[in-house]
């Protein structure tokens, strides 16, 4: 019997590794809806004392190094049907993405809405300038035909701006 335990061990290690990978698959909710990944933001890491010309000859201070990540939008649905909209900041970082912050963006909450799509600016995974543009397709009322567009659009300078498109 001594031979067999170390091919029980391992069968052992490899039944519960197995079951530790069916638990990552069930990191994203099942009311996640829609999910979008686009734009860009960045920080330089200097201090912003480094800008002012006054403190030029002062000693060099550490820098820290930039911080660059992206955004997500993220639909989740509600017992009702209707949908949540929820904006992350997403840190990309060598050990792997990390949510620098997530709220809630009450504007849809507000308006009751289902929704039906969200999409980015592009689809090529670049932009040529830091923010985020994200189209949002909702309807307010379930039996509508055609659904609404509202814009989401953060600025180089982090300002959020919800509205509803005008084409």
């Amino acid at each position: 019997m001594p031979t067999h335990r170390p091919a029980l061990l391992a069968l052992i290690l490899l039944m519960s590794s197995a079951g530790a990978k069916a638990e990552d698959a069930n990191v994203v909710p099942p009311q996640a809806t829609f999910v979008t990944s686009t734009g860009y933001w960045e920080e330089s890491g200097e201090p912003l004392s480094a800008l002012d010309p006054s403190t030029a000859t002062a000693p060099a201070e550490k820098q820290e190094a930039a911080r660059r990540g992206y955004y997500k939008l993220i639909a989740l649905r509600q017992t009702d049907g209707t949908a949540q909209i929820h904006l992350q900041q997403i840190e990309a970082t060598a050990t792997g993405p990390v949510v620098v912050s997530s709220a809630e963006l009450e504007e849809f909450t507000a308006l009751k809405a289902y929704v039906t799509d969200i999409r980015p600016e592009t689809s090529t995974g670049v932009t040529a300038q830091s923010g985020m543009f994200a189209t949002v397709y909702l309807k307010t009322d379930p039996s509508a035909r055609e659904p609404e567009t509202w814009t989401v659009l953060i600025d180089d300078l982090g300002d959020i701006k919800i509205e509803r498109a005008s084409n």
